[in-house]
């Protein structure tokens, strides 16, 4: 396919997405729109994160830090402005800090980045807890305006389909190629004249924003907000696992990894609560042993190599069992005998 033939697949892909979220609030029950909110909310996550760390393999660990101060930016001007302006001050306030933390940690890379950023995202809950104990004398704030469940699920729908819409676009960029020029050689792309630099922070904070954004509208979900809630250290180990899961380095492997991780933790976590994160972290490994290339790289020739591979698991196994190995090794055995001898 030519690349204006993929561009032309991924809009229509997500026209119909489009057209399939805006419809589901007419049709389905309000559980079912409940779980397509929190399936929307870690589409955009994960697809922000991937657009960034995907791109530029810098594995970071903040994003509940962006995602905690968009709720908390939105709990806090969402009396006193519309409610859009509270979304894109949430966005705002996120991508300035992204861009104060990314100076800081982005010329670290590997581990010491990744536990960088997950240092800095408890360092700001913990300053916003004693900044409320101290100040205000308590912890957490009640949201005394809501807007209504249909408000909430268009702007988080909306969000998503931007988010993944905005992957589409920048990939085919300057900006996306020095990105991915980055993930696969940064001195080389310093050297081919990539100020890499201003590129990194510059997809760190675009990351924040989506975060923040998605934070401040899904703030109201709760009604009532706390750091220990919003800067949740699983909500950013949950986006990270469900872009590795789905192909971080892909466009859709998130977006399918986070319907499928969604649904799937939610069923688990009714249904059987006591083995809820074992029956995660065996997903994890498993995907991660055999589907390293994420969901996204899942084909027709997979399930032929796995087939391939459980035929020949299963023929050793019989031979095993009916000592057909045991034989076939003495008669090797006798053969290189034979040759000596003659």
């Amino acid at each position: 396919m030519t690349s204006r033939q993929i561009l032309i697949r991924d809009l229509l892909v997500l026209f119909g997405l489009a057209g399939w979220g805006v419809a589901l609030p007419g049709i389905a029950s309000d559980f079912v729109v409940s779980m397509a909110l929190t399936c929307l909310m870690y589409v955009a996550l994960s697809s922000s994160w991937a657009l960034f760390c995907g791109t530029t393999r810098y594995l970071s660990l903040a994003t509940s830090a962006f995602f905690g101060i968009g709720a908390y930016a939105g709990a806090i001007l969402l009396e006193q402005v519309p409610w859009s302006q509270a979304i894109a001050l949430g966005a705002l306030i996120a991508a300035a800090v992204a861009v104060l933390m990314g100076a800081a940690v982005l010329h670290l890379r590997g581990t010491y980045f990744a536990v960088l950023t997950f240092g800095m995202t408890e360092l700001i809950r913990h300053a916003i807890s004693y900044f409320e104990k101290s100040v205000t004398g308590t912890v957490g704030r009640v949201l005394m305006v809501v807007p209504e469940r249909d408000t909430i699920y268009f702007t988080v729908l909306l969000l998503a389909l931007l988010t993944v819409a905005l992957s589409i676009a920048i990939r085919r960029t300057r900006f996306g190629l020095a990105m991915q020029g980055i993930g696969a050689d940064e001195q080389r792309a310093q050297t081919l004249g990539v100020n890499t630099r201003t590129v990194k922070i510059a997809g760190f904070a675009l990351t924040a924003a989506v975060a923040g954004a998605v934070g401040a509208a899904m703030s109201v979900r709760w009604t009532y907000i706390d750091p220990h809630t919003v800067f949740n250290p699983f909500i950013g180990f949950q986006t990270v696992l469900i872009a590795l899961i789905g192909g971080a380095a892909t466009l859709w492997g998130p977006l399918i990894a986070a319907i499928v991780f969604s649904v799937l933790a939610e069923t688990l976590r009714l249904q059987v609560p006591q083995i809820y994160m074992m029956a995660l972290g065996l997903l994890l490994i498993v995907s991660v042993l055999y589907l390293p290339g994420g969901l996204a790289s899942v084909r027709l020739e997979t399930f032929r190599g796995w087939r391939d591979s459980f035929k020949a698991w299963w023929t050793d196994i019989r031979d095993d069992l009916s000592g057909e190995t045991r034989r076939r090794k003495q008669r090797e055995k006798e053969q290189r005998e034979r040759r000596h001898v003659y």
